[in-house]
């Protein structure tokens, strides 16, 4: 029998026997829907997470000492150091700013123009960046993310020239930018370091911290060794209980990061599997009712000259052709639930609750799909061949016989 012919005759079984082949393949169905949306959505929540650090969030060390590092021990630092690209002191303060019956958690950033790109705030939705002339002469404006904006003016083009007041003033938004890690009820602002030390004084006195960004393929690991070490010799710190230094890179987190949603989505697939392994012994319980039902076909094929090799290639396709439009079905259904998952995410604040910002878009993997589609084929032939090898093993002349 050619494969024509096989397709052909498994084509005609699933039509003659809609309705029970359409509930055999559910389990199917919802298995690879089940893989394919939280594939999906957990790989665009991920990539929601590491876009909300920033595009060089992985090329960042945070560098602590207990003797605070000057603008000279800086300048020393890059030079001693030709691994770091860039290298800054950056401010943080934090206040609260209401605007009718809400209230918001400011944490204001103080980063000079030049240390834009570094903290991973130099790439613009709407708006422009401030300029180092802003910078020196502290300007007050600011940048805010593009969460930040949407929850208090509902899109980013709206944020543009608004003003916010923080701590003793007010500073003006000039721009939107990507990312940043915004919860609902917190903002974060960006503005010169100037701005940041008109605005809080000592009242509210604002914390520096040195970030650096390290240059692209950088072993980070022994970057951050390198910085430690150049600094205690630079400070005449030993390592005790009250004098420290320590560089840490976000590399690390969002290697965690990256495993701990590696690891949930390799659990949430093989949950949503169960409901493979439930389709696949459907799939074997039709096709043995199948072969009951058609036991005198079965005799008429054998003695027209079918070998058992033809009559068990004859259910496995049927048993393939019913898993591969539970395939088909399960592919499409999950593409449009994880769309659907993602818009309720967005639109319910999930996502501000997790850390990031915007839109999730659902991360589509061929090799998810192809694999996904693979498995429902294999289901189809592992759970068929048993009815198949029974329906090839019966005598056909006791076949001819059942009435």
């Amino acid at each position: 029998m050619s494969a024509r012919d096989l397709i052909q005759e498994a084509l005609h079984s699933l039509e003659a026997n809609k309705g029970r082949s359409l509930l055999t393949i559910l389990g199917i169905v919802i298995g690879i829907a089940s893989v394919i949306a939280m594939t999906s959505l957990i790989g665009g929540i991920q990539n929601s997470l590491v876009n909300s650090l920033g595009l060089n969030a992985a090329r960042m060390v945070q560098i602590y000492s207990s003797q605070e590092l000057t603008e000279s021990d800086i300048e020393k630092l890059q030079k001693l150091v030709p691994q770091i690209e860039q290298i800054g002191i950056v401010d943080s303060a934090y206040t609260e700013y209401k605007t009718g019956d809400k209230s918001y958690t400011v944490m204001a950033q103080g980063v000079d123009s030049n240390m834009l790109d570094a903290v991973g705030a130099s790439k613009l939705v709407a708006g422009r960046t401030y300029s180092q002339a802003e910078s020196q002469s502290g300007s007050r404006v600011a940048l805010i993310s593009r969460g930040g904006a949407d929850q208090l003016y509902g899109n980013e083009q709206d944020a543009l020239g608004k003003t916010i007041k923080v701590s003793n003033g007010e500073v003006q938004i000039v721009g939107v930018i990507d990312g940043g890690s915004d919860s609902m009820g917190s903002l974060t602002l960006y503005m010169p370091r100037e701005t940041i030390s008109g605005l809080f004084g000592d009242e509210n006195p604002s914390f520096p911290s040195v970030t650096a960004l390290a240059a692209e393929d950088t072993d980070m690991d022994e970057l951050c060794k390198t910085i430690e070490s150049k600094v205690r010799a630079m400070k005449g710190i030993e390592e005790d209980e009250y004098n420290s230094v320590s560089a840490t890179s976000m590399k690390s987190a969002i290697d965690a990061l990256n495993s701990f949603m590696g690891a949930f989505s390799l659990i949430m697939g093989a949950v949503a599997s169960i409901s493979l392994l439930v389709g696949g012994i459907g799939i074997m319980n039709m096709m043995l009712t199948n072969v009951t039902e058609r036991i005198r076909e079965i005799g008429i094929r054998r003695a027209l000259g079918a070998s058992r090799r033809d009559i068990t290639a004859q259910f496995l396709a049927e048993s393939s052709a019913l898993c591969v439009t539970g395939g088909l079905l399960g592919v499409l259904i999950g593409y449009l639930l994880a769309w659907g998952l993602a818009m309720f995410a967005a639109g319910s604040g999930v996502l501000s609750e997790l850390g990031a910002s915007g839109q999730i878009t659902p991360s589509f993997s061929i090799a998810t799909v192809l694999l996904a589609f693979g498995v429902s084929v294999g289901i189809g032939v592992i759970f068929g061949f048993y009815p198949a090898r029974r329906a090839a093993k019966l005598n056909p002349v006791e076949c001819l016989r059942y009435q």
